[in-house]
């Protein structure tokens, strides 16, 4: 009885709440983690094509970021608005968005990371026969990846904070509850998918860092070899 009289109440924590609805939640959850996900993934596979145009042609560089930084400053009601004659109230339509925006964070990153690589590096790929593609993929893009998985945590992070703008066309994944606990402000349903997006953000940061330190073995060693340095405390 006081399990159900927390819904009475209307209490912020409602165990009542969670079992009652937890099919709803994992709904919105899944949901939530598909939009982010494709949109990270689409937005990486857009922005890194830009970086490498924007650092082969330094006439380009400006205009690139300066276009993704104007994206990004493009309120989400206005874009969903100029991209809704394309796609109608879809999930393509959110998923769209979210790439844009994520473009800012990616195209600078992955530029960053690339330009950061030391130039005796390329000149000794060169010299061993490295022939354009293959100094890409062998030398710069390892040695940019710290710089890059920066970015794709930024970008991810931010990405799901930004789905659950995605409720006003239904497609929000938890935001669709937060919107649709609001007239009433229902507490426990508001608190719960607030902490859900939360944890989701928390754990897409973890996993890439895991994702990254194995990526990266090297920079640990640098890291335990400055520890055991003399003189390092």
């Amino acid at each position: 009885m006081a399990g159900q009289n927390c819904l009475v109440t209307n209490d912020w924590i409602c165990g009542e709440y969670l079992r009652s609805r937890s099919q709803e939640l994992a709904d919105a959850t899944v949901q939530h983690i598909w939009i982010t996900a494709v949109s990270v993934l689409i937005g990486l596979a857009v922005a890194f094509p830009l970086a490498l145009l924007a650092r082969r042609s330094p006439r380009l560089t400006g205009p690139v970021l300066g276009l993704t930084t104007v994206l990004y400053t493009i309120p989400s009601l206005a874009m969903f608005s100029l991209l809704l004659p394309f796609f109608g109230l879809s999930a393509a339509l959110v998923i769209t968005g979210l790439v844009l925006y994520s473009l800012t964070i990616l195209v600078r990153n992955i530029l960053a990371g690339l330009e950061a690589v030391p130039e005796e590096a390329r000149e000794a790929a060169r010299g061993m026969g490295y022939g354009p593609a293959r100094l890409l993929w062998e030398v710069e893009l390892p040695l940019a990846l710290p710089a890059l998985m920066a970015g794709l945590r930024i970008a991810t992070v931010s990405t799901v904070a930004l789905t659950t703008v995605g409720s006003i066309v239904g497609r929000g994944g938890l935001g669709n509850l937060i919107e649709d606990a609001l007239p009433s402000f229902f507490k426990a349903q508001v608190l719960t998918a607030s902490v859900l997006c939360v944890l989701l953000a928390v754990a897409a940061d973890l996993l890439l860092l895991g994702v990254q330190r194995l990526l990266t073995p090297w920079t640990r060693i640098r890291t335990r070899a400055a520890a055991a340095a003399p003189g390092a405390r």
